[in-house]
């Protein structure tokens, strides 16, 4: 069956949604964790040398040991995994770790504070719950991709994935549910379960009840039957996922289908909850020599509408909230290093033809969206920058300013010397991710960010019976 051809045909919810079940999760035991706060970490990936020495100290068994074990004076190679191995084995000896008695759909609940476009602060619950996922894939079923893997981490995830045998932290996936009937399934169930709740160093409320209620858990399984999901967060380990399962069947001669390793942890979200957030990742470059803003408007030619703020670099957040109340993906702000100005600019027809031009294999989905038009149109066709180190990628305008302005503390830094260009840019929507996605296209790097991230610890997944 030619999947691949008929998806570019298909709408979301013509599709089939791949297979869903509860697990029996192991899970940190409360008798011996005074919170569940201090065992828990946000995923691997954004956790750099500072934060990790603070989780390591916050609990002998905070998960940091286990999702990115460091490196300790003479390591031999690979010793980090197999001393992470070491400390899942200690923990379930020693009751720091307990299995669930009987399968769960865990519902999650992340409360959590974001900014309005008028820069009111609104407290905001998305709603998800955790089951397992039959792996499948990408492009060969309805479990649908939108960003590019990187082979480096994959092969770092596949090492600590054989060295624990289990799902560490969950993927993130979506589904279309205009009702939000299966989260509301769910909901129902939970009355007369006890929650276990965590908060993060973000102020970030993660509160879980395992459904257990046979009838809830077979009613939610049969509203996603006619679904797929789109992988929000966790490409890589997701990818992961699929090769250790190949691993183990090669080891193995062949497996049962309801081996766990066919299985991988994932939360689930649908599409339309009202708590689903995605954050901009604002850019901030160096390498590119500063432009004024009279030569910035003139690289850019007739292909943008184009207006200079006052100002100065304080001129940030009226740019973004400018952005923000429009609401369209060609608009950005585009600062100009050599006389501290932003530009906002606007992608007009000829901006589209000339994309046309430029990723002609691509959707106009993929054209249209803001962050093609920063690096396809901007800086690789109009500026003629594509040497340039990788961006530093933030997502508040203040730590956009705070970079530009040398505080490199508050900035995700990749590098040294002083930032010569930024853009403020609108994340890809929902919608976006999925109608890319269908199309079987990927994203440029670093287009969506949905907040918050997913606790890493909740919850593990074990992976040989």
């Amino acid at each position: 069956m030619e999947i691949d051809l008929d998806l570019k045909r298909c709408s979301a919810s013509e599709l089939v949604m791949p297979e869903v079940t509860p697990f029996a999760a192991l899970r940190y035991n409360l008798d011996h964790i005074r919170s569940l706060s201090e065992v828990v970490a946000p995923p691997y990936d954004v956790i750099d040398e500072d934060y990790q020495d603070v989780l390591y100290k916050r609990h002998p068994s905070n998960v940091i040991r286990v999702i990115l074990n460091r490196e300790e004076p003479g390591d031999e190679v690979g010793e980090t995994y197999s001393r992470a191995a070491g400390f899942v084995k200690q923990w379930i000896s020693e009751g720091v770790l307990k299995q669930d008695d009987e399968p769960a759909f865990y519902l999650s609940h992340q409360t959590f504070v974001v900014s309005g476009e008028e820069g009111e602060s609104k407290t905001v619950t998305r709603r998800g719950f955790m089951g397992r996922v039959r792996l499948e894939p990408f492009g060969k079923g309805n479990i649908h991709p939108h960003e590019e893997t990187l082979p480096k981490a994959k092969v770092d995830r596949l090492k600590l994935l054989k060295a624990t045998e289990q799902n560490n932290s969950p993927i993130f996936g979506l589904y279309p549910d205009n009702d939000n009937a299966v989260i509301e399934c769910l909901e129902a169930a939970k009355a007369d379960v006890t929650p276990i709740e965590a908060t993060d160093d973000a102020g970030v409320v993660h509160t879980v009840w395992p459904i257990t209620d046979s009838e809830a858990v077979t009613k939610a399984s049969q509203l996603l039957a006619d679904k797929p999901m789109f992988v929000a967060d966790g490409h890589h380990r997701y990818e992961t996922a699929c090769d250790y399962r190949d691993f183990v069947t090669e080891q193995a001669g062949g497996i049962a289908p309801d081996h766990p390793v066919n299985f991988v942890m994932t939360m689930l979200v649908g599409m339309n909850d009202p708590g689903l957030v995605v954050l901009p990742t604002h850019r901030l470059i160096r390498g590119i020599r500063p432009l004024r803003s009279d030569e910035l408007i003139e690289r850019l030619g007739d292909r943008f509408d184009c207006e200079t703020l006052s100002g100065g670099m304080s001129a940030a957040p009226d740019a973004w909230t400018r952005i923000q109340l429009a609401n369209r993906q060609s608009l950005m702000a585009l600062y100009a290093a050599e006389d501290e100005t932003w530009v906002m600019v606007n992608a007009n027809e000829k901006a589209m033809a000339r994309m046309s031009e430029l990723a002609c294999d691509q959707s106009e989905t993929w054209r249209s969206l803001g962050v093609s038009l920063l690096h396809k149109l901007v800086l690789e066709d109009c500026l003629e920058e594509t040497n340039h180190p990788k961006p530093t990628y933030v997502h508040e305008v203040t730590d956009v300013l705070a970079g530009l302005k040398g505080e490199t503390d508050a900035a995700e830094s990749e590098g040294d010397g002083e930032y010569t260009f930024a853009a403020l840019v609108m994340p890809a929507t929902v919608s976006d991710v999925e109608q890319i996605s269908l199309n079987h296209e990927r994203m440029p790097a670093k287009s969506t960010y949905f907040y918050p991230k997913l606790l890493s610890g909740s919850a593990f997944h074990r992976l040989m019976p």
